[in-house]
């Protein structure tokens, strides 16, 4: 347990290092990883047996070849591209958002430097060393934040096109 003390002090120094905008960028942080968990999972055990439930549905169709059985073919692809792009803009966007939040921390960091400076001129470095850190922590959080999740939100889009044309090339006309 003396491990789990050590994580909460270490992250509250850490949280007073960086401000207030830390909390926001921890909570963009969960949810963007929270989503992450969520697609992964949906791609590597729900998508592989959707897709051989659907498949196997059309290949029970008698008619493959008429206007009405391109139509149907079409809707059973489509419900499956929708549900394999679910939450991947959320995710991406999320990824968006945390270096904006990490710049709105330097943003207060900064005008903390300022009101310092203001009240006790350039000589005091020390005073303004925690404006800096709080206009400089945040900043590395949000980007840290944003690179976690880059490869995955580009992984998705990239799993979702493929499978997505993967499908349509399963789907012949019989």
């Amino acid at each position: 347990m003396a491990w789990l003390s050590n994580i909460s002090t270490n992250l509250a120094e850490f949280i007073e290092l960086g401000g207030g905008v830390l909390w926001a960028i921890m909570a963009v942080l969960l949810l963007m990883w929270t989503f992450i968990l969520e697609r992964m999972w949906y791609f590597k055990m729900v998508h592989p047996r959707r897709m051989r439930q659907v498949i196997s549905a059309w290949d029970a169709r008698v008619d493959t070849n008429s206007w009405h059985a391109r139509q149907i073919r079409q809707a059973m692809i489509s419900e499956v591209s929708n549900d394999m792009g679910r939450n991947i803009l959320l995710v991406k966007t999320l990824i968006a958002l945390c270096p904006l939040l990490g710049l709105l921390g330097t943003v207060t960091g900064m005008l903390n430097v300022f009101d310092i400076m203001a009240i006790t001129g350039t000589g005091n470095a020390r005073a303004m060393a925690s404006g800096v850190s709080k206009a400089t922590v945040p900043t590395m959080a949000g980007m840290v934040a944003a690179l976690s999740g880059v490869y995955f939100g580009t992984r998705f889009e990239y799993w979702h096109k493929t499978e997505t044309h993967k499908l349509g090339d399963l789907m012949q006309r019989h």
